[in-house]
């Protein structure tokens, strides 16, 4: 699927949200949809360090801006969220293209499991 494959295979289903309405009741509900996108992609990193930089900085970057009200300024986030998503979409894909040595931390995640 990864090698030559048009980018909307690689994406897989786009996630459209449409323009955001802070008085929108789904508003909230589309923020977190796209937030628990963001870590669930982002756990895909077979590499342990890629995938844990990119869970915290996901999360410290949607903690940072939890209070942010002006439409205009959600707006543009929700924008660069999206395209942190396609980034981490391609980058998981690229990154499973190549084996990786597992971390000393990783071997023994396994051995406890």
């Amino acid at each position: 699927m990864c090698s030559g494959a048009p980018l909307v295979a690689v994406l897989g289903p786009c996630v459209e949200l449409p323009a955001v309405s802070i008085m929108a009741a789904s508003s909230r509900e589309r923020v977190l949809s796209l937030y628990r996108l963001l870590l669930k992609e982002s756990k895909k990193f077979p590499s342990y360090n890629y995938r844990t930089y990119a869970l915290r900085r996901v999360r410290d970057a949607f903690r940072e801006n939890r209070t942010v009200e002006d439409p205009e300024v959600v707006k543009e986030l929700l924008n660069r969220a999206r395209d942190s998503l396609a980034l981490i979409q391609r980058q998981v894909c690229v990154g499973k293209m190549y084996e990786i040595q597992k971390t000393v931390v990783e071997q023994e995640e396994e051995k406890s499991d």
